[in-house]
């Protein structure tokens, strides 16, 4: 059987197997999503406009979905269903340690462009360890890079091996024939099942506007100071943590529990790490002084809204 042939043979496979499983998100097909389990749908957080959104089957049934939950700074929803007896996708093995994908496997994509007919296309991995900025223009790590040709509609649908067994969720187009998705490791797993149990994990903000590093030296030196590495605040919302721990506009924020800041992304990945009601010990330089400051989070603190780059 000549390579063309196998690939055939495997379009066919994989179309069959997961082919039930791929729906079209939104009325007009803006997107594209997958059957993970009993009345579950999992999609791209972008392709939501409110919490409730049409779900077109393979089949031509469409349905209303529902938010179970979302991560939005993942770029992922989970959709509650009426999925009726629909294919649900199975995860391939472990994509952790040395099971991990690697450049040159082969894959397969699909979608369900605006609930007209699932479509299956081949390609290849041509990198791992990937980043790229989701909505709101957060830092997304841990995407693989692949050249299965997508077309519009079909971000949050499917990667598969040759089996058809997941291997990620489409979520991101690089242009001349690449594309980004989501890495179906066991955190995005685990991430995922929390979801559809409801499981949305509330973000804390500090509730500031913050400038790089390198606008920070820029203004230090106009008034001469010293360069140091940093993020220079902004705008401090009104009542917002960050307040009420006594950060101000024209602090230069340095460390988060002990770790340099030299991007915005430095401080919101350690955000991420913070729950509602703990604490954050900041590094902070007014003028020529240093000092620490503690910032406390309550389980209702989401201030900073209005702030330019909030954090």
């Amino acid at each position: 059987m000549s390579a063309l042939e196998e690939i055939a043979t495997a379009s066919a496979t994989v179309s069959e197997r997961v082919g039930g499983a791929v729906v079209a998100i939104g009325r007009s097909g803006r997107g594209a999503g997958v059957v993970i389990g009993d009345g579950l749908v999992v999609t791209n957080a972008h392709n939501l406009r409110d919490s409730t959104t049409t779900v077109t089957f393979a089949d031509g049934r469409q349905v209303q979905g529902e938010v179970a939950g979302a991560a939005v700074e993942t770029d992922l929803v989970v959709l509650r269903a009426d999925t009726q007896g629909a294919a649900v996708a199975q995860w391939a093995p472990s994509l952790d340690g040395n099971g991990g994908l690697r450049a040159g496997t082969p894959v397969f994509a699909l979608a369900n462009p605006q609930g007209r007919g699932v479509r299956a296309t081949f390609g290849t991995v041509t990198a791992v360890d990937q980043q790229f900025r989701g909505p709101g223009g957060r830092r997304i790590t841990g995407a693989f890079e692949h050249t299965a040709p997508l077309s519009r509609g079909s971000s949050g649908g499917p990667v598969v091996d040759l089996e058809g067994r997941l291997l990620g969720i489409n979520t991101n187009r690089l242009g001349e024939g690449f594309y980004l998705a989501l890495t179906g490791d066991a955190a995005l797993r685990d991430r995922i099942a929390a979801l559809g149990r409801g499981e949305t994990r509330p973000r804390v903000q500090l509730g500031v506007g913050l400038a790089p590093s390198a606008v920070a030296n820029r203004l230090r030196a106009a008034v001469g100071l010293d360069e140091r590495d940093g993020l220079l605040v902004q705008a401090v919302a009104d009542n917002s943590p960050a307040a009420v721990a006594g950060v101000q506009r024209g602090d230069l924020l340095v460390e988060a529990a002990g770790a340099p800041l030299s991007s915005p992304d430095d401080l919101l990945d350690r955000l991420d790490t913070i729950e509602p009601g703990a604490s954050l010990e900041l590094r902070v330089v007014r003028g020529t002084e240093e000092r620490s400051v503690v910032v406390g989070f309550d389980s209702d603190s989401d201030s900073g809204d209005e702030a330019p780059d909030p954090a």
